[in-house]
């Protein structure tokens, strides 16, 4: 009975030494932290531009329409995608119109296609137009630029505004007379935030063949990202 006692008191010990040794999880061991928030933005420049394209033909029959149309938007679609930054998934296609309309005395049917095109080389957005306008597209909208990865863009802020917040927490621990340890907890401060560039979208409309294709500035997009840190002193 006496082992037995002297076993479990020995245990409790242990636990108790083990206790005042070791600091409650998630705390720093010196008692002292500080805290900071930081903000981040960069200007990223756009890699990726978006084209909307339409062609409308008029006929006496909706079939006839609706097959003009179609036949009109093969040939933009094979000129676009000859355009260097438009890959085999780029193009899609989009909502199909048929209505009718009245021209004096007679009465014709409008049918209307469209895509939207990818590029990937936004530079090249005014040579896409002017191919799609030369293959008989009668309608343009667009180029809007924006960054195609968000994500890694969103991923560069973040670090910045990281590393801003550790440049503060050092500032304020030599101030205090300590020297900065480990960061303890990092909060991430929202969601993710990528701007593309005011006005990049815009009507083209149509031109006449042969016009030099017209002049194209992808830009940059605004991202920006927060953090909340607490950093251990030492």
């Amino acid at each position: 009975m006496a082992r037995i006692r002297a076993t479990a008191l020995g245990a409790l010990g242990l636990a108790l030494a083990l206790a005042l040794v070791a600091p409650a999880a998630g705390l720093a061991a010196s008692g002292r932290t500080v805290s900071v928030h930081a903000s981040a933005t960069l200007q990223v420049p756009n890699d990726t531009a978006r084209v909307g394209l339409g062609v409308s033909r008029e006929r006496r029959s909706r079939g006839a329409a609706l097959r003009a149309a179609s036949a009109g938007l093969r040939k933009v679609v094979a000129a676009v995608q000859a355009v260097p930054g438009v890959g085999p998934g780029d193009v899609h296609t989009g909502r199909v119109s048929l209505r009718r309309v009245q021209k004096g005395t007679t009465a014709l049917y409008r049918a209307g296609e469209g895509i939207g095109v990818t590029l990937h080389q936004p530079e090249r957005a005014g040579e896409l137009v002017q191919a799609a306008i030369a293959a008989g597209a009668s309608g343009v909208n667009g180029p809007s630029y924006f960054v195609g990865d968000s994500e890694a863009a969103y991923a560069k802020a973040l670090a910045a505004a990281f590393d801003l917040a550790k440049a503060r927490a050092t500032t304020l621990a030599s101030e205090a007379g300590a020297t900065l340890g480990p960061a303890i907890s990092i909060v991430e401060g929202g969601a993710e935030h990528v701007f593309p560039p005011t006005g990049a979208e815009n009507e083209v409309g149509s031109a006449p063949k042969g016009a030099p294709p017209p002049p194209t500035k992808p830009g940059t997009s605004t991202v920006t990202a927060e953090v909340s840190v607490v950093f251990e002193l030492l």
